[in-house]
């Protein structure tokens, strides 16, 4: 009967002898990458599915869905002999405690990498697991833009997206040049704001850049408010008081949305609604709830590039596919799975320390996203990471700066609210 270590009668004693030479010096050289090489890599998508911003983790889910099946139907990670990626959901519900329990659960089940979150306070949650875990993955941020977020000094985060300070800077210089091509510069604002982590810190930016630029016109008020509010009612009419001529707004969603319904109740007069770093104005529950009342409203956001070749494939395959526009949203999380199969393509294991070793050294020039090539700071930071400033124009965010990725040029200022029919 054979033995544990002589099975079937046939020693590796015998197994090496028969090989040869080479061929054993092959067999002892590589075991390891033998038997560690992975037939799937496992990606770990945290996304708000329920809860206050389900109808953005719809769009982020589909999008991180999106890039495992493109990666995977062009062969998958070719460096791992065609490994594939395998997508598991996570739900953090837009409470930070859930997204430490999903992230937990996650890492229980075998995840090598995780995506997510869009928002901050639970994207910062997901660190915390990561940096207290005795056997940590890297984490990979699509959309979260909070500048604290990797100043942590936990080497595994990466973040594919902007910062408040880039979005805070691009929001005021987009305006300034807005006013000085029309000739027709705002002079008093009204800053409106999310009360949650995205809103402070993207207002703390946006005022720290219009001080810096000396931008044109004063800040009268900042008017907050909680994201779960059902009635803005109060805070635009203090806004009204103050006579404002631009209505600057840091909002999610929802909010957005009750925003501009109460300006145009009340009839606020205003050369324009800009969004200096808000995901609320182009999501398309906006334009679909408000109609004509949504055309013209503006956003600096961190968009797509509808110049790019590769853009407009991925952005054609993703509303074919599921029905909603190419946003934000879905471009940002598209292209985060991308980085990762990238990073793990050159790395050729799912070890996390190689991992990032291989995204310190990434350098991805044709992407579908705003800004310059997608490489990493000591911070895990993306150097190219930009935005652009869209205007929804029948239905739809159109890009109308910078000038070099605009699609049409700017209504401004813009019509009435109470004047559209």
């Amino acid at each position: 009967m054979p033995t544990r270590g002589n099975r079937a009668g046939v020693s590796r004693r015998m197994v090496l002898k028969g090989m040869g030479a080479a061929g054993a010096a092959g067999l002892l050289g590589f075991p390891a990458i033998v038997r560690a090489q992975v037939k799937e890599i496992k990606i770990g998508s945290v996304q708000p599915m329920t809860g206050l911003l389900a109808v953005v983790g719809k769009t982020t889910r589909q999008a991180n869905q999106l890039g495992v099946d493109h990666v995977n139907a062009e062969g998958g990670i070719k460096s791992m002999g065609g490994a594939k990626l395998v997508l598991l959901p996570g739900d953090h519900q837009y409470k930070p405690e859930v997204a430490r329990a999903e992230t937990e659960r996650l890492m229980r089940e075998g995840c090598h990498v995780l995506v997510g979150a869009f928002d901050s306070a639970n994207i910062n949650a997901m660190i915390q697991v990561i940096k207290q875990s005795s056997k940590p993955i890297p984490l990979v941020i699509d959309i979260g833009s909070a500048d604290q977020l990797t100043q942590q000094g936990v080497k595994y985060v990466f973040r594919v997206f902007t910062t408040n300070d880039t979005m805070g800077r691009r929001g005021i210089e987009y305006l300034m040049e807005m006013f000085k091509t029309s000739g027709n510069p705002c002079k008093r604002a009204v800053m409106f704001q999310v009360s949650d982590l995205f809103g402070q810190v993207g207002r703390e930016r946006t005022m720290e850049w219009h001080k810096k630029l000396n931008a044109p016109f004063e800040v009268a008020e900042i008017i907050t408010y909680p994201a779960a509010t059902q009635d803005l009612s109060t805070e635009v009419a203090k806004a009204k008081t103050l006579n404002p001529d631009l209505i600057l707004a840091i909002t999610r969603p929802n909010d957005a949305i009750l925003l501009v319904q109460e300006l145009y109740k009340q009839r606020v007069d205003v050369k324009a609604i800009v969004g200096p770093g808000n995901p609320g104005f182009y999501q398309p529950t906006f334009s679909r709830a408000l109609g004509k009342l949504a055309e013209h409203t503006m956003a600096n956001a961190p968009w797509w590039n509808p110049k790019s070749p590769l853009g407009q494939k991925v952005a054609a395959d993703y509303e074919k596919r599921f029905g909603d526009p190419f946003t934000t949203e879905s471009a940002w999380a598209y292209q985060a799975v991308r980085v990762i199969a990238d990073v793990l393509e050159r790395a050729g294991t799912v070890d996390p320390d190689k991992f990032v070793e291989a995204a310190r050294k990434t350098n991805i020039k044709d992407h579908v996203v705003s800004g310059g090539p997608i490489q990493f700071d000591e911070h895990g930071d993306n150097l190219g990471a930009s935005s652009s400033l869209v205007q929804i124009r029948d239905g739809r965010p159109k890009v109308v700066l910078p000038k070099e990725m605009a699609e049409i040029q700017p209504v401004y200022p813009i019509p009435k609210l109470w004047e559209r029919g």
